[in-house]
């Protein structure tokens, strides 16, 4: 089995991806942190969190409910009537990373954060929670995409793929693809990912936001479930361009993701965290 040669130009655009995705988040958060004289402690609690809620918790309950066998685990009655309902998978693989990130912040902000009232809080707490997000999955995958591509060039994808192809013969059309993928990858692809992440961080922050207001004041604990919904709207939306429900392309997708982003972000700071009558009056500690 062969697979076609991995170019300079490709690895030249997956380096530089690596590089973005690793750095950029570090240095918005350390801007942030020297500009508004935050702690540093209040980003590191928003990286734990999504670290402790979504990888840690989220993820394996998750897969356990709908995808057992990737996690080598048998299939059971439960996953095969979801699986064999793409609209209803859809909708969970959207209310899973809803409900667990935001009931994190919802947690972080009663607990280790409950002394940090001061608006600049929820920000950091956002940039954390993000910026990790862009490290951990994106920097990661980035770096693996190196190592693949590597790997084909050498002639190493071959054997492993033929390896995999006789102990688990359904892995193979995904990693053929993922050969394929890497061999056509353009410069449109990464500023596609990295697009897709700016928005995704403006969403994080601005729910953060959301989430902190919504325990500030009684009257607007309200925020903390619609931030829960809209996350689950956006996650959803992707389900079902995952899983074959709705045919949307790849910019179609990343414009959905842009309008929410955008939209949960400048609600939030500029309706919540500009309005802080506490901060603007002074009375606010920090």
């Amino acid at each position: 089995m062969e697979f076609q040669q991995i170019g300079t130009l490709q690895f030249v655009y997956m380096i530089i991806g690596l590089i973005l995705f690793l750095t950029v988040p570090l240095a918005i958060a350390l801007v942030w942190k020297f500009r508004k004289k935050e702690r540093f402690t209040t980003i590191l609690v928003g990286a734990a969190t999504f670290l402790l809620f979504a990888l840690i918790l989220e993820k394996p309950i998750q897969n356990v409910l709908l995808f057992p066998t990737a996690m080598g685990l048998p299939d059971h009655p439960i996953a095969q009537f979801i699986n064999a309902r793409p609209l209803l998978l859809a909708f969970l693989v959207g209310l899973f990373p809803g409900l667990f990130e935001e009931t994190g912040r919802l947690v972080a902000y009663l607990t280790v954060l409950k002394k940090r009232r001061n608006r600049e809080t929820s920000i950091s707490y956002g940039i954390g929670h993000g910026g990790f997000e862009v490290i951990l999955i994106l920097g990661l995958t980035y770096f693996e995409y190196i190592m693949y591509a590597v790997m084909i060039n050498s002639g190493a994808f071959a054997q492993m793929v033929q390896q995999v192809a006789e102990v688990a013969p359904d892995q193979v059309g995904a990693m053929t693809d993922l050969a394929a993928q890497l061999a056509n990858y353009s410069l449109s692809d990464l500023l596609l990912g990295v697009s897709e992440r700016i928005f995704a961080v403006l969403f994080h922050v601005g729910a953060s936001i959301m989430v902190f207001y919504a325990l500030k004041s009684n009257r607007k604990f309200w925020l903390y479930p619609l931030a829960i919904v809209i996350h689950t709207i956006m996650d959803f939306i992707a389900g079902l361009v995952l899983f074959g429900v709705v045919d949307i392309p790849s910019w179609g997708l990343e414009l959905i993701i842009a309008v929410i982003g955008l939209s949960v972000f400048f609600f939030s700071y500029y309706f919540l965290y500009r309005l802080d009558h506490d901060a603007i009056s002074g009375r606010e500690k920090p």
